[in-house]
Protein backbone atom coordinates (compact mmCIF):
# COMPACT_ATOMS: atom_id res chain seq x y z
CA UNK A 1 0.00 0.00 0.00
CA UNK A 2 1.04 3.27 -1.44
CA UNK A 3 1.25 5.86 2.15
CA UNK A 4 -0.01 9.15 1.52
CA UNK A 5 1.46 12.34 2.32
CA UNK A 6 -0.53 15.14 4.10
CA UNK A 7 -2.51 16.14 6.88
CA UNK A 8 -5.36 14.27 8.39
CA UNK A 9 -8.66 15.88 9.23
CA UNK A 10 -7.66 15.52 13.03
CA UNK A 11 -4.12 17.29 13.15
CA UNK A 12 -5.80 20.56 11.22
CA UNK A 13 -8.59 20.29 13.50
CA UNK A 14 -6.25 20.30 16.33
CA UNK A 15 -3.78 23.87 14.95
CA UNK A 16 -7.59 25.09 14.37
CA UNK A 17 -7.98 24.79 17.81
CA UNK A 18 -5.04 26.06 18.92
CA UNK A 19 -5.44 29.00 16.86
CA UNK A 20 -8.50 30.24 18.08
CA UNK A 21 -7.39 29.63 22.10
CA UNK A 22 -4.82 31.95 21.19
CA UNK A 23 -7.00 34.46 19.51
CA UNK A 24 -9.43 33.95 22.91
CA UNK A 25 -6.14 35.22 25.05
CA UNK A 26 -4.76 38.15 22.36
CA UNK A 27 -8.22 39.55 21.11
CA UNK A 28 -9.54 40.96 24.53
CA UNK A 29 -5.87 42.35 26.01
CA UNK A 30 -5.71 43.62 21.91
CA UNK A 31 -8.81 45.63 22.57
CA UNK A 32 -7.64 46.51 26.27
CA UNK A 33 -5.01 48.00 24.70
CA UNK A 34 -7.03 50.01 21.85
CA UNK A 35 -8.93 51.96 25.01
CA UNK A 36 -6.08 52.69 26.79
CA UNK A 37 -4.18 54.19 23.69
CA UNK A 38 -7.53 55.94 23.12
CA UNK A 39 -7.71 57.29 27.11
CA UNK A 40 -4.27 58.88 26.73
CA UNK A 41 -5.13 60.34 23.49
CA UNK A 42 -8.23 61.77 25.15
CA UNK A 43 -6.02 63.35 28.17
CA UNK A 44 -3.31 64.50 25.34
CA UNK A 45 -6.09 66.43 23.47
CA UNK A 46 -7.88 67.71 26.80
CA UNK A 47 -4.32 69.49 27.40
CA UNK A 48 -3.97 70.69 24.30
CA UNK A 49 -7.22 72.18 24.71
CA UNK A 50 -6.21 74.07 27.91
CA UNK A 51 -2.82 74.87 26.19
CA UNK A 52 -4.95 76.46 23.33
CA UNK A 53 -7.34 78.08 25.48
CA UNK A 54 -4.33 80.01 27.23
CA UNK A 55 -3.11 81.29 23.96
CA UNK A 56 -6.43 82.29 23.13
CA UNK A 57 -7.15 83.95 26.03
CA UNK A 58 -3.72 85.77 25.71
CA UNK A 59 -4.12 86.35 22.20
CA UNK A 60 -7.59 87.62 22.07
CA UNK A 61 -7.78 89.69 25.77
CA UNK A 62 -11.00 91.62 24.98
CA UNK A 63 -12.91 87.57 24.14
CA UNK A 64 -11.14 85.94 26.75
CA UNK A 65 -11.66 81.99 26.51
CA UNK A 66 -13.23 80.30 23.57
CA UNK A 67 -15.44 78.28 21.63
CA UNK A 68 -13.85 75.11 20.82
CA UNK A 69 -14.91 76.28 16.56
CA UNK A 70 -13.15 79.25 17.61
CA UNK A 71 -9.91 77.45 18.26
CA UNK A 72 -9.52 75.92 14.99
CA UNK A 73 -10.20 76.72 11.17
CA UNK A 74 -10.39 75.09 8.01
CA UNK A 75 -7.02 74.27 6.37
CA UNK A 76 -7.32 77.05 3.92
CA UNK A 77 -8.45 79.75 6.84
CA UNK A 78 -5.22 78.54 8.34
CA UNK A 79 -2.61 79.63 5.72
CA UNK A 80 -3.92 82.90 5.94
CA UNK A 81 -4.36 85.25 9.08
CA UNK A 82 -5.80 83.80 12.47
CA UNK A 83 -8.56 85.52 13.82
CA UNK A 84 -10.83 85.34 17.06
CA UNK A 85 -13.61 83.28 15.07
CA UNK A 86 -10.81 80.64 13.68
CA UNK A 87 -7.16 81.09 16.05
CA UNK A 88 -5.83 77.48 13.91
CA UNK A 89 -4.65 76.70 17.62
CA UNK A 90 -6.47 72.98 17.55
CA UNK A 91 -6.58 70.76 14.81
CA UNK A 92 -9.83 71.48 12.97
CA UNK A 93 -10.96 67.60 13.71
CA UNK A 94 -11.79 68.31 16.86
CA UNK A 95 -12.90 71.74 16.19
CA UNK A 96 -15.79 70.92 13.64
CA UNK A 97 -18.24 68.82 14.03
CA UNK A 98 -18.68 65.73 14.87
CA UNK A 99 -15.52 66.86 17.11
CA UNK A 100 -14.36 63.22 17.51
CA UNK A 101 -10.85 62.20 17.65
CA UNK A 102 -9.46 58.38 18.56
CA UNK A 103 -13.13 57.36 19.94
CA UNK A 104 -13.73 60.04 22.19
CA UNK A 105 -16.12 63.34 21.33
CA UNK A 106 -14.98 66.98 22.34
CA UNK A 107 -17.15 70.16 23.47
CA UNK A 108 -16.00 73.15 25.38
CA UNK A 109 -18.97 74.55 27.33
CA UNK A 110 -19.33 76.68 30.62
CA UNK A 111 -18.20 79.82 28.91
CA UNK A 112 -18.91 82.45 31.27
CA UNK A 113 -18.31 86.01 31.78
CA UNK A 114 -19.51 89.29 29.94
CA UNK A 115 -17.95 90.78 27.26
CA UNK A 116 -14.82 89.02 28.69
CA UNK A 117 -15.26 84.83 28.80
CA UNK A 118 -13.37 84.09 31.85
CA UNK A 119 -14.76 80.32 32.95
CA UNK A 120 -14.82 77.43 30.48
CA UNK A 121 -15.07 73.87 30.73
CA UNK A 122 -13.66 71.03 28.35
CA UNK A 123 -15.38 67.54 27.77
CA UNK A 124 -13.90 64.36 26.71
CA UNK A 125 -16.54 61.26 26.59
CA UNK A 126 -15.93 58.09 25.08
CA UNK A 127 -17.96 57.45 21.52
CA UNK A 128 -19.41 53.93 23.02
CA UNK A 129 -18.56 53.55 26.62
CA UNK A 130 -16.97 50.51 27.54
CA UNK A 131 -15.52 49.87 23.35
CA UNK A 132 -13.73 53.04 22.87
CA UNK A 133 -12.98 54.06 25.96
CA UNK A 134 -14.06 53.36 29.71
CA UNK A 135 -13.03 56.89 31.36
CA UNK A 136 -14.69 60.61 30.47
CA UNK A 137 -12.01 63.38 30.98
CA UNK A 138 -12.70 67.06 31.58
CA UNK A 139 -10.98 69.82 32.95
CA UNK A 140 -11.69 73.97 33.09
CA UNK A 141 -9.45 77.16 33.38
CA UNK A 142 -7.28 75.52 36.35
CA UNK A 143 -5.74 73.35 33.66
CA UNK A 144 -6.35 70.30 35.95
CA UNK A 145 -7.91 67.29 33.92
CA UNK A 146 -9.89 65.29 36.04
CA UNK A 147 -11.76 62.17 34.90
CA UNK A 148 -15.38 60.10 35.62
CA UNK A 149 -14.88 55.83 35.75
CA UNK A 150 -18.70 56.04 34.67
CA UNK A 151 -17.37 57.33 31.20
CA UNK A 152 -20.11 60.11 31.35
CA UNK A 153 -18.86 63.50 31.69
CA UNK A 154 -17.77 65.11 34.74
CA UNK A 155 -17.98 68.34 36.87
CA UNK A 156 -15.02 70.18 36.88
CA UNK A 157 -15.90 72.19 40.47
CA UNK A 158 -16.98 69.09 42.20
CA UNK A 159 -15.38 66.27 41.30
CA UNK A 160 -12.44 65.02 43.43
CA UNK A 161 -10.63 62.43 40.79
CA UNK A 162 -7.44 64.25 38.72
CA UNK A 163 -5.25 62.47 36.66
CA UNK A 164 -2.21 62.27 38.20
CA UNK A 165 0.52 60.92 36.01
CA UNK A 166 4.38 61.42 35.31
CA UNK A 167 3.47 59.58 32.03
CA UNK A 168 0.27 59.44 29.93
CA UNK A 169 0.14 55.79 29.45
CA UNK A 170 0.47 55.18 33.25
CA UNK A 171 -3.39 56.46 33.70
CA UNK A 172 -5.24 53.86 35.34
CA UNK A 173 -7.92 54.24 38.40
CA UNK A 174 -5.92 54.06 40.95
CA UNK A 175 -4.05 57.38 40.37
CA UNK A 176 -6.10 59.67 42.49
CA UNK A 177 -4.73 63.04 44.73
CA UNK A 178 -5.06 62.41 48.47
CA UNK A 179 -7.95 64.56 49.83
Amino acid sequence: MKKQKGFSLIELLIVVAIILIIAAIAIPNLLRSRMAANESSAVGTVRTLNTAEVTFSTTYPAVGFGALTALGGAPATCTTTASSTAACLVDDTIAQAPNQKSGYTFSIGNLLGAPTVVQYSSLAVPIVVGQSGQRGFCSDQSGVIRYNAAGTGCAVTTDPAPVVSLFPWQLNGDLKCPQ
